[in-house]
C-alpha cells in the first residue's frame, strides 16, 4: 500500500548555547504531530514529510546519536530508500548543522531552504515564497527557539502555506531534562489535531503551556510580594475563594498558605517560590481570574442560595450535599 502524501511545511532547528532542538510544522493533514516531529535532546531534530518515511525518524536519531552529521544523515537515509523520491526531510544535527531532501516526484511547489542552525521545507505548497518567508522570519525573530520557531511557521502562513488549506499544526522542543518533572527530555510537545487555524490554535495552547509548566520568564521581571502587590494578591485569592483574611498588603502565613493552595489547584507547581517574589504572568492570571469571578457574580443567575458568593477555591463548612432552601411561607390574607 502506497504511503499517503500530504501537503506540509516545517523548520527543524537548533539553540545549540541553550541546549535545545525543535520541529514546528502545519499541513493539510490530520494529527501531523504524530507522523512528522522527531527530536532528541544531545542528537538533534528530524521533520520527515511528503510521502513521509516515518523510520526516518527513530532511524535518523540513531545515527545523529552516533554523532553524524546532518548532511550524512539525510545523505544515509535517502541512499537506502527506494521511494526516496518520494521523500522530503530536514534533519539539524547536535552541532547546529542542518540539511534537507526534497525528492524530485514530490508534489509541487516543494522545496527547503538551509540556514544556519535550521532548515525549512515544504510540499504541494503555493510556491517557493514559503519556505523563504520561514528562514527570514527565523533568522530575524528576537527571543528563544520556541519563539522563533512560532514565528517562522506563522510566517510560512502568510505566505499561503499548504496550497491545500489548514488543519493540524505541532512543536516539539527538547532539551536535557526538561521534561514533567525532569524525567525525560520532552520540553515542549504541543499539537493541534483538527482545526481551522492550526497554528493559531497552536499559540493559544503553547501560551497556557507556557504559563502552567515552563519558566520561560526572566528572573530580572519578578516582582516583591508587597505592598500593593500584595492587596492585590489578597483581593484575587479573596474573590476566588481561597483567602478570607483583611485586606491588609501584608504578606502574612494566611495569604501565603492561600496562595500555595491556588498554584497547586492549579497546576503551577512549577511557578511556585520561596522568596516572596512572583512571576508577572501569575500576577496577571490571578488579576483575570478574579475578573471573571466578579463578573460571573453580577451576570449569573443563582441556582444553588449562597453559591454566588462562593469562589471556585471555597470550601464547603462541612461535609456532604449542601442543605436546601428554607421553604418560603405562603402568604396567606386576613
Amino acid at each position: 500500500m502506497p504511503s499517503p502524501r500530504f501537503g506540509t511545511f516545517s523548520i527543524v532547528a537548533c539553540d545549540h548555547d541553550a541546549g535545545t532542538w525543535g520541529v514546528a510544522v502545519q499541513s493539510k493533514f490530520i494529527a501531523v504531530g504524530a507522523v512528522v516531529p522527531f527530536a532528541e535532546a544531545g542528537a538533534g531534530a528530524i521533520a520527515t514529510q511528503a510521502a513521509a518515511n516515518v523510520a526516518y525518524g527513530p532511524d535518523g536519531l540513531n545515527l545523529l546519536r552516533q554523532g553524524k552529521s546532518a548532511k550524512a544523515v539525510v545523505d544515509e537515509l535517502t541512499r537506502a530508500d527506494p521511494a526516496r523520491d518520494e521523500r522530503q526531510v530536514g534533519v539539524v544535527d547536535r552541532n547546529g548543522e542542518a540539511a534537507a531532501f526534497t525528492g524530485e516526484k514530490c508534489m509541487a511547489w516543494a522545496g527547503h531552504q538551509v540556514g544556519d542552525g535550521y532548515a525549512c521545507q515544504g510540499n504541494i505548497l503555493f510556491g517557493p515564497g514559503v519556505v523563504k518567508a520561514m528562514a527570514r522570519s527565523y533568522d530575524a525573530t528576537p527571543g528563544d527557539l520556541v519563539e522563533r520557531l512560532l514565528a517562522a511557521l506563522a510566517a510560512g502562513q502568510r505566505e499561503g502555506g499548504d496550497r491545500r488549506g489548514m488543519q493540524s499544526a505541532a512543536l516539539l522542543v527538547v532539551r536535557k531534562q526538561g521534561g514533567y518533572g525532569g524525567g525525560n527530555d520532552r520540553w515542549i510537545d504541543v499539537r493541534v489535531d483538527d482545526h481551522p487555524s492550526p497554528i493559531e490554535e497552536l499559540k493559544r495552547i503553547f501560551k497556557l503551556y507556557d504559563l502552567t509548566m515552563l519558566t520561560r520568564e526572566d528572573p530580572a521581571t519578578l516582582v516583591a510580594i508587597e505592598g500593593d502587590v500584595a492587596l492585590g494578591l489578597q483581593h484575587d485569592l479573596g474573590l476566588l475563594g481561597y483567602y478570607s483574611g483583611r485586606l491588609t498588603g501584608r504578606w502574612d502565613e494566611p495569604s501565603r498558605a492561600a496562595f500555595t493552595k491556588f498554584l497547586n489547584e492549579h497546576n503551577f507547581e512549577n511557578k511556585a517560590r520561596d522568596d516572596d517574589r512572583i512571576w508577572p504572568s501569575i500576577v496577571g492570571y490571578l488579576r483575570e481570574r478574579a475578573a471573571a469571578e466578579a463578573a460571573r457574580r453580577t451576570t449569573t443567575a443563582p441556582i444553588v442560595p449562597g453559591a454566588l458568593d462562593r469562589g471556585p477555591g471555597a470550601q464547603r463548612s462541612s461535609g456532604g450535599a449542601p442543605s436546601p432552601s428554607p421553604a418560603k411561607k405562603k402568604a396567606t390574607s386576613k
